[in-house]
């Protein structure tokens, strides 16, 4: 404990040595434009992976980078981001090697992890097709670890805090990107949703009952 209590002191010195009034500043609120649901897989840290400051992106984590309509903790995370902070993107990001993934594409059992892991054994169902003509087993696991940012971002986009911004006129981007933890790089996956018109209308939330 006490060496991690010297590497903090370290880190901090380090920091003022740059800006003097860093922490000062940093006292006095936050401004991130950038909210991340990402894995909470040690290796795949936010800020230094795209290399920005504290105060700089607000970071929601969990197994897998799930985003599930009932978890009050990441829908928490999310309409404070929006509403509060005014985050202009929200960036799902999973990436290659995930265990939790690669959990849900085994017979074993591992607990109580088993529920959530449920959530992306949907997303293989829902891509049974595509993922089993991939023949080489390493590709088809980096193809669902894809394929489930993918599907996040559907289910960030189906929130009514999501829709209730862009309603509202919130300048708002909702990205699906993937990290490769073997060679530190981010890929963009393609898929950036701006507006309501984007939507499946099956979870499109009319503006007024």
């Amino acid at each position: 404990v006490q060496e991690l209590l010297k590497m903090n002191k370290g880190w901090r010195d380090s920091v003022l040595a740059k800006d003097p009034t860093f922490f000062e500043q940093l006292n006095k609120g936050q401004t991130p434009e950038i909210l991340w649901i990402g894995c909470a897989d040690s290796r795949v840290p936010a800020n230094q992976i795209l290399n920005l400051m504290p105060g700089e992106v607000f970071v929601t984590r969990n197994i897998a980078n799930v985003v599930v309509h009932t978890d009050i903790n990441c829908l928490s995370v999310m309409e404070y981001a929006v509403k509060y902070l005014k985050v202009k993107r929200i960036v799902v990001c999973g990436h290659y090697a995930c265990g939790g993934v690669k959990a849900s594409m085994s017979d074993m059992k591992f607990g109580a992890i088993d529920n959530w892991l449920r959530h992306i054994r949907d997303v293989r169902r829902t891509h049974a097709q595509e993922l089993g003509a991939i023949a080489d087993e390493n590709q088809r696991f980096r193809r669902l670890c894809e394929l489930n940012v993918m599907e996040q971002v559907q289910n960030v986009v189906a929130t009514t805090i999501v829709q209730n911004a862009w309603d509202e006129g919130s300048d708002l981007t909702v990205h699906a990107w993937i990290y490769d933890v073997a060679d530190g790089l981010v890929k963009d996956l393609g898929i950036a949703v701006s507006n309501p018109s984007e939507v499946s209308n099956l979870y499109r939330v009319p503006e007024s009952a």
